[in-house]
C-alpha cells in the first residue's frame, strides 16, 4: 500500500500552473513557469562555487547553457535537460534542480537549453540533446576532466531526453557512467488520448486529473512536440519501444505514485533492468510529478530526490 499524497505537497497543488489545457499557450506555459520560479526569488538559491552561461553546439547551431562548479578538482560531468514538457522550461526554471544536482554529487553540471516546440518539432529537442551531449564529452576537458565519469540527467520531458541520448551514445560507442531519469516521459504513442494505449498504463487514469501534471496536459505536450501523431512510436521520443535497451548506461529512475507518468517510468525501469542494466528505482510514495522542485516546502519531497541523487553519485563514482 503506498502512503496518502503528503499533506504539505496537497495543499500546494493548487498554486501550481499548467494545470488546464484550454487555456494553455506555448508562450503562457513558458511564463507561467518563469513566473513560479520568480515567486521563490526570496529563497536563497543553492549555494554552488561558480554558475557561468556558456554554449554548446546544437544540431542546428550553439545553444545556451549554464555550468555549475563545486571546486576545480577533476570531478563527474552531468548534461542536464530540463522539463517543462518539451514546449515551457530553460536555464532558470531549472536552475534549482542543476545547482542541487552539483552540490549532492560533486559534479560539473552542464545545464542545456535545447530548441523547444511548436517553434522546432520532434526531433529537433532529440537532436540538439545528443549533439550536446556530444560535444560535452569532445570537451571533457573544459568540465569535469575525466572522460570515464560522464553522465546525463533530466526531469519529465527533460527525462525524456537523457533516455533516448543515453541510447544514442551506446549506438554511437559513447560510453556513460550513469543517467538519472527523474519521473521521464517514456512512451508516447498515442498521444496521451489513444484508450488502448492508455489502458497500457493504469496511472494514465488513476492520476489522470488533480495532481498537478493531468493526462489532457500531456496530450497537449505531445501535440505540440509531434507535428504527425505517427511519430509517437519512433525510439528518440518513445525509449521504451526501442528495439533493445542492453548496453547503456547504469540508470536511476524516479517516479512518483500520485502522477499520470508513473507506470510508463517503471515500465521503463524494468525494461532496463530486465535488459541487464544496472537500474535503481525510487517509486515516489506520497509524492506528484514535479516533487524535485518541491523539497523547500516538503521534507517528503527533499528526501526522496536526495536519495536518488546519492544513488546517481554512486553510479558516476565508480565510472565506466
Amino acid at each position: 500500500m503506498t502512503m496518502p499524497l503528503d499533506p504539505v505537497i496537497a495543499a500546494i497543488i493548487p498554486l501550481l500552473p499548467l494545470r488546464d489545457p484550454a487555456t494553455l499557450t506555448p508562450q503562457s506555459a513558458r511564463d507561467a513557469l518563469r513566473a513560479l520560479a520568480a515567486s521563490r526569488a526570496a529563497i536563497p538559491r543553492p549555494p554552488v562555487a561558480s554558475a557561468i552561461d556558456t554554449q554548446v553546439k546544437g544540431a542546428a547551431g550553439p545553444l545556451a547553457a549554464r555550468v555549475y562548479r563545486m571546486s576545480d578538482r577533476q570531478s563527474p560531468t552531468v548534461v542536464f535537460f530540463h522539463g517543462g514538457g518539451w514546449v515551457a522550461g530553460d536555464l532558470e526554471t531549472h536552475d534549482r534542480q542543476a545547482r542541487l544536482l552539483a552540490i549532492e554529487t560533486g559534479a560539473v553540471v552542464v545545464s542545456v537549453d535545447y530548441r523547444r516546440p511548436p517553434e522546432t518539432r520532434f526531433p529537433g529537442a532529440f537532436d540538439d540533446g545528443f549533439a550536446a551531449l556530444r560535444d560535452v564529452i569532445a570537451r571533457v576537458v573544459e568540465f569535469g576532466g575525466d572522460s570515464t565519469r560522464v553522465g546525463v540527467a533530466g526531469d519529465s520531458a527533460g527525462g525524456n531526453l537523457a533516455a533516448t541520448a543515453a541510447i544514442a551514445c551506446r549506438d554511437a560507442g559513447f560510453e556513460l557512467a550513469a543517467q538519472l531519469l527523474v519521473y521521464p516521459v517514456t512512451d508516447v504513442a498515442g498521444n496521451y488520448a489513444d484508450a488502448t494505449e492508455n489502458a497500457r498504463f493504469p496511472s494514465r487514469a488513476e492520476n489522470a486529473e488533480g495532481y498537478f501534471l493531468s493526462r489532457a496536459v500531456m496530450e497537449w505536450f505531445s501535440g505540440h512536440y509531434l507535428a504527425d501523431a505517427r511519430h509517437g512510436t519512433d525510439w528518440r521520443v518513445s525509449p521504451l519501444r526501442a528495439k533493445s535497451l542492453a548496453g547503456v548506461a547504469p540508470a536511476v529512475v524516479t517516479t512518483a505514485w500520485f502522477d499520470p507518468l508513473r507506470d510508463e517510468g517503471k515500465a521503463y525501469a524494468d525494461a532496463l533492468a530486465a535488459a541487464g542494466v544496472t537500474t535503481k528505482y525510487h517509486d515516489g510514495p506520497g509524492l506528484i510529478h514535479g516533487y524535485f522542485g518541491l523539497g523547500e516546502a516538503s521534507q517528503a519531497a527533499l528526501l526522496e530526490a536526495q536519495r536518488a541523487r546519492a544513488d546517481f553519485k554512486a553510479m558516476l563514482e565508480r565510472g565506466v
